[in-house]
């Protein structure tokens, strides 16, 4: 008779080192940076809305938007599998790189994504619920499958995607929508060009042999700068709207502050040396900046809100 235990070949004879690095493709292909933005944003909102919602409900509603934000990054790298092969900076990732199995990869995207929606539903509501499921729709075949390879208006027109969380957060907790959610969504929807942008002047490469209209591709260094610009002078005054809406004064100058910033970088851009062509002669040192301090800036801004909140 054979003794009860793990099969030839099982789970028990794979090395340790390749179980723990399988686990860690499957966390990579959630695009978990990305996820931790969205789930912050979207804790913001519901936090500062203003209605009691039960701790455990709080959580299990941000804990829907984590997975419904982890299942359209799945779907994303999925869909982008070829074309992240071309680019070097991200043909590491687990299916360009053949470490997982694209109709596992397809599958595991689609059961997260209903199955964030139907506990949104569940623990909060069928708004909230709803709104979860238009994102990640949105991210997946608006700006994925149709803008992206299409336009360089991707990222414009696709920064709603991202958008959604700090508005979903709040109809979590309100069941509703109202001025101030729509001010967030805004906020983010206009910071999202000028920080993509910022990082594609310097993979500008990667796209263009991936086939990828960005904007430095298809305009060129110099406009991609201009735009940047333009963008960033909107965003920082549309940062400025939620003290419209009930932020008070301590928001108000963190975000003065935070704007100044973000306008000085973005001016650095703009007046970075170039060649004849608008290429950077500097590599691109302040594209960099600014993208690095775009991200401190988000973070910064939502923090000031929610700490107002606090204080108020």
């Amino acid at each position: 008779m054979r003794a009860l235990g793990p099969e030839p070949g099982g789970i028990a004879a794979i090395p340790l080192e390749a179980r723990d690095s399988e686990v860690w493709d499957w966390i990579a292909l959630l695009k978990p940076r990305v996820m931790g933005l969205v789930v912050y944003t979207a804790a913001i909102g519901l936090f500062i809305a203003p209605a009691h919602m039960h701790p455990v409900l709080a959580f299990t509603a941000i804990l829907s938007i984590a997975i419904g934000g982890g299942a359209a990054g799945a779907l994303n790298m999925w869909w982008e599998r070829e074309t992240d092969g071309l680019m070097r900076r991200t043909a590491s990732r687990p299916l360009p790189a053949g470490r997982i199995d694209p109709d596992a990869a397809l599958g595991f995207g689609i059961i997260l994504a209903a199955a964030s929606v139907l506990l949104m539903g569940l623990a909060a509501n069928w708004l909230a619920a709803g709104a979860l499921a238009a994102s990640i729709l949105f991210y997946v075949l608006v700006y994925t499958a149709w803008l992206k390879p299409r336009t360089p208006q991707n990222i414009v027109i696709g920064g709603a995607a991202g958008a959604f969380p700090p508005a979903i957060g709040w109809a979590a907790a309100t069941g509703s929508f109202d001025a101030m959610p729509l001010v967030l969504f805004a906020i983010v929807f206009l910071w999202t060009p000028p920080h993509f942008w910022a990082l594609s002047l310097w993979a500008r490469g990667d796209y263009a042999r991936a086939g990828i209209p960005m904007l430095p591709v298809v305009a060129g260094a110099k406009e991609t700068r201009r735009q940047i610009l333009i963008y960033s002078v909107v965003l920082v005054a549309a940062s400025l709207l939620p003290c419209l809406f009930g932020a008070g004064r301590v928001y108000g100058v963190v975000t003065g502050l935070l704007g100044a910033r973000f306008l000085w970088l973005a001016w650095r851009v703009t007046r970075d040396a170039q060649d004849a062509g608008g290429e950077s002669l500097t590599g691109d040192a302040p594209a960099k900046a600014l993208f690095g301090w775009s991200i401190l800036y988000l973070f910064a801004l939502f923090a000031a809100l929610l700490a107002d909140h606090l204080l108020r």
